[in-house]
C-alpha cells in the first residue's frame, strides 16, 4: 500500500466500519501517517513492470449525477504505457460510441483503476487524475502510444498522474489464461499427440503387414 491510499480510500465511514471490525488499529495509523505526507506517491519499478505487461484493466469514473462508471479497457499487451514516475498513459480505441468514460472525464478527472494478473493472482489497484489528449494537441505522444500492428481506431489519449496505489489481496482471484498464454503448453500436448498418431499408424501398418503373412484358415 502507498503511503497516499489510506488518505483517499479510508473515509470516515470507511474507518466507522473498520472499527467495527477491529481492524481500525492497523489501518487508522496508516491513514494518519498518510494525511502528514506530500505529494504523489511515485511507482516502482514492481507497478511499472506488471502494468507494462497488461493486456486490459478496469477503469472507473463519476458522472455528474454521483454514479460510479465502469469500464474494461484492452488492447495489445504493453498498451499501457509508463511515462515516468507518476504517469500513466494509454492509446483510447474506439468503441460503441456512448463516450461515457471520456464524458465524465470532462466534469472530473478523478479515476481508479483495478489492473489484474489472472494467472498469477495479482491484482494492483490505483487512484489518479486523468486527462484527455487528442492527437491533434499532442502527436508525439500518440505516436509512442500507438502500437501500428494492432487493428483499432485511436481517438485519444488518456494520460494518468498516479496519486496512489496498493497491491491487493490475492484470495478469490480464478486462475484465467490468454490463448497466448497457453499456447506452449497446447503446442507441447499437440506435439505429443501427433506423435502418437504417427506411432500408432505405424503400428496399424505392421499388424497388415503381419496379418497378410498368416494364412487365411489360421487367422483368428
Amino acid at each position: 500500500m502507498s503511503r497516499h491510499y489510506p488518505a483517499i480510500g479510508f473515509t470516515d465511514a470507511v474507518e466507522r466500519v473498520q472499527h467495527n471490525h477491529g481492524s481500525d488499529t492497523f489501518y487508522g495509523r496508516k491513514r494518519r501517517m498518510a494525511q502528514s505526507e506530500e505529494g504523489p506517491d511515485a511507482l516502482t519499478d514492481a507497478e511499472k513492470d506488471f502494468l507494462a505487461d497488461r493486456d486490459g484493466f478496469y477503469l472507473s469514473t463519476v458522472s455528474e449525477t454521483g454514479w460510479p462508471y465502469v469500464q474494461f479497457r484492452g488492447g495489445p499487451p504493453g498498451f499501457v504505457r509508463v511515462l515516468d514516475d507518476h504517469t500513466i498513459a494509454w492509446a483510447d480505441f474506439r468503441g460503441n460510441l456512448q463516450y461515457i468514460s471520456v464524458g465524465n472525464l470532462g466534469g472530473d478527472d478523478r479515476v481508479a483503476l483495478i489492473a489484474l494478473d489472472y494467472p498469477r493472482g495479482a491484482r494492483l489497484k490505483l487512484f489518479g487524475h486523468a486527462t484527455v489528449v487528442s492527437a491533434e494537441e499532442n502527436p508525439e505522444l500518440m505516436r509512442k502510444l500507438v502500437d501500428p500492428t494492432y487493428d483499432a481506431v485511436v481517438e485519444r489519449a488518456v494520460v494518468v498522474t498516479v496519486v496512489a496505489y496498493d497491491w491487493n489481496c490475492p484470495q478469490h482471484i480464478p486462475q484465467r489464461y490468454t490463448l497466448a498464454e497457453l499456447e506452449p503448453a497446447l503446442k507441447a500436448h499437440n506435439d505429443s499427440l501427433k506423435a502418437l498418431e504417427a506411432e500408432n499408424a505405424v503400428l496399424r501398418a505392421q499388424l497388415a503387414d503381419c496379418a497378410e503373412l498368416i494364412p487365411a484358415g489360421r487367422q483368428p
